[in-house]
Parts: C-alpha cells; structure tokens; sequence
C-alpha cells in the first residue's frame, strides 16, 4: 500500500471493528474516526470504512480533508459561548482565558488540538458516544461567528458590544499585532527604495562617464 501525503494535523478519535451480515454469513470490518485541521482555524471530521486498520484511517483522512471548515477565532481561544446538538448529545463550548488550557473530554480534544484552541472551557451532557460527541461539537464550532460580523450584523461599532474583557483584551492585541506588521512592512519599503536609487544613479554615472570618453 502506497503512503499517503499527510497536509494536515490529525487525530485517529476512535476505532471499531464492525460486522455486516450478508447472505454467506457476516463480513468484518473496520470503522475509524478521524478529526483533521491545519491548527490556524479549520477543521473536518469524518468516517471511513474498510477491511483493515490503516486502509480505514487512510479513507477518513481523505474525506475528512474534503470537508473541512474555516471557524473564527480570536487568539487561540473561541469568540462566545455556543451550544451543539447531535442526537442525544450537547457539547457546550465556553471562550477562556490565557493559561486554561483545554477542559474537555478525548473527543472534544481531539477537535480542538487540530483547530489551535488551546485555551476554552467544554461540557458534555446526554450520550457519550464519541462520534455524536464529535458531530455536536462541530456542529457547535459551525455556529460561532467573529465579533466583526455580529457588530456588522447589528449594526454598531465593535467596541460598543459586550465582549467579555479576556476576549476583548485579545482582539486589542490582535489589532496590535496588525499594526506591528503593517508598520514593519512598510519600514522594509522605504529601506529598499533609497538602495534601488543609488543603483540607478550609479549605473547612471557609469553610462555618462562612458559616453564621456
């Protein structure tokens, strides 16, 4: 079998041998949950099915990579608390603080260490079942919006919404970090254009004392 070109982070959730009856008798195989994500805001999840273990997981890498998301963050941490509901599970999702961490169970982890949250605080309630665990935690992630398009939405400013102060605090340094790099942008474009003078009149100089002899 050949190796396959991995992009991506993932996470092998769960693994489970499965049986499908058939006429002949039952048929075994394998069923693996994976969770991809490129740890700067997007995310898939899938299923893959197969005879064997890696052939599974190969199955739900390339389906999961397909379906991915792009969710908003802010910092390494979500905007506001958002619930999500798959069957009998609920998965809620709460924003947190520099230095929490992640709270939450494997499955939930699983998706969050792909996206790059590293900060939120989680609660499961009903089943337990890891893959209605998955499917409602990114159902919730699928409901977050940015506070730029809530404002826009409401039609107010940003700064007249009531954000939470960790989350404020994290798009004033956002916003700084922005005008960082713009500025150190625009720095390198004024420190290039005096060198590419002095190259023209240089190779001006050099033409006219060509010329002169």
């Amino acid at each position: 079998m050949e190796e396959r070109e991995v992009q991506y982070e993932e996470r092998v959730v769960e693994i489970r041998r499965v049986s499908k009856t058939h006429k002949g008798g039952k048929r075994l195989s394998f069923r693996a949950l994976v969770v991809v994500g490129d740890g700067k805001g997007r995310v898939g999840a899938a299923i893959g099915k197969a005879l064997t273990v890696p052939e599974a997981v190969r199955k739900a890498y390339e389906k999961a990579c397909k379906e991915m998301i792009s969710i908003p963050l802010v910092g390494d941490t979500i905007p506001h608390e958002v619930i999500g509901k798959a069957c009998t599970t609920k998965v809620l999702l709460k924003p947190a603080g520099a230095g929490t961490g992640v709270i939450a169970s494997s499955p939930v982890r699983a998706v969050m260490d792909v996206l790059g949250v590293k900060n939120v605080l989680t609660k499961t309630f009903g089943s337990r079942n890891k893959v209605n665990t998955v499917w409602a935690t990114i159902e919730a992630l699928k409901q977050l919006r940015s506070p730029t398009e809530v404002a826009e939405a409401r039609g107010v400013r940003l700064q007249d919404l009531p954000i939470p102060a960790k989350i404020r605090r994290r798009l004033i340094e956002d916003e700084l970090a922005m005008r960082q790099a713009a500025r150190e942008v625009f720095e390198a474009s004024l420190e290039e254009k005096p060198d590419r003078l002095s190259e023209g009149s240089e190779s001006n100089s050099e033409g006219a004392w060509v010329d002169k002899d």
